[in-house]
């Protein structure tokens, strides 16, 4: 099984030669620790390793853009298209090689307001639930369309920390996506999007099928937290998130005499080698890059 590449210098060789494909990890840190740049390297490594790169899934709703298309351009010449989250499905064209798919999508529209159901009035919480199922058939066919055309990598940006996961939308949107899209054979994936027009499509889908078991997610998670020990000392409630991960990484400062670092630890790599050690990293114009000597 090939794995996929992390894209951050002096890190795959740490955990087995990359990330497992058909898993979930998780990036934990708190902001500006370097998570939106590290999920950037590692969709960019598609292009070498797979010969797509990956995409990018924005779900913050509480504040504007994490700057996905200044560090697209800066680290690696890329630039980001949008793709429209209140689109028109085309399913025509849908297979057609010519029709371009934005690499970005903005999941959730930005309200300046956070998602869990304790922070919003009942009407607010309605709301919120009436645009998530508005645009599950747009999400659908925005990560579909692009596996069929070879991308075997994505990034979940913008996913803020709560207390209770069951109650926020964006984790709602998370639990849909990762179970009824990634993780579901692509026939049924195409059944769901196309519905009544699976038959008419029928011969031409069934030619598009890929596996399931090649595609990584790595889904960026804000923290509370910003000490590299408080994250790995918080206990993980069942159902949670990194329970559920086959791979979680966090990104934190750790105290080096008068001086603060910034330091990963792998917590959890399944069937896999998993570096007891912390390992310190650098950021500069090329990104993250770990500094440990070997």
């Amino acid at each position: 099984m090939q794995r996929l590449s992390t894209g951050v210098l002096g890190l795959d060789e740490r955990i087995g030669g990359g990330l497992l494909p058909g898993t979930m990890t998780v990036l934990v840190g708190s902001t500006g620790i370097g998570k939106t740049q590290f999920g950037v390297q590692f969709a960019n490594a598609g292009l070498k390793q797979e010969g797509r790169r990956g995409v990018l899934f924005d779900m913050a709703t509480r504040v504007d853009s994490q700057g996905h298309h200044a560090y697209a351009e800066r680290l690696a010449n890329w630039t980001l298209r949008n793709e429209d989250s209140e689109g028109r499905i085309d399913y025509e064209r849908f297979f057609d090689e010519n029709r371009v798919i934005g690499d970005y999508f903005r999941a959730l529209t930005y309200k300046g307001q956070r998602v869990t159901r304790r922070d919003l009035e009942f009407d607010q919480w309605n709301d919120w639930q009436a645009e998530l199922s508005r645009h599950l058939d747009v999400t659908i066919a925005y990560f579909f369309g692009h596996f069929v055309r070879g991308v075997r990598r994505f990034v979940v940006d913008g996913i803020e920390p709560v207390d209770h996961q069951s109650e926020s939308i964006q984790f709602e949107l998370l639990e849909y996506v990762y179970h009824q899209i990634i993780r579901k054979d692509a026939e049924w994936v195409a059944r769901d999007l196309f519905r009544q027009h699976f038959r008419t499509n029928e011969e031409t889908i069934l030619r598009h099928l890929y596996r399931k078991e090649d595609i990584g997610c790595l889904v960026l998670y804000t923290s509370a937290e910003t000490s590299l020990d408080a994250m790995i000392d918080k206990p993980l409630d069942e159902g949670d998130l990194l329970a559920g991960a086959n791979t979680v990484i966090y990104l934190g400062k750790i105290r080096d005499g008068i001086k603060f670092r910034r330091a990963m630890y792998v917590a959890k790599h399944r069937g896999s080698v998993c570096p007891d050690e912390i390992l310190l990293y650098d950021i500069d114009e090329n990104g993250l890059s770990v500094t440990n000597d070997l």
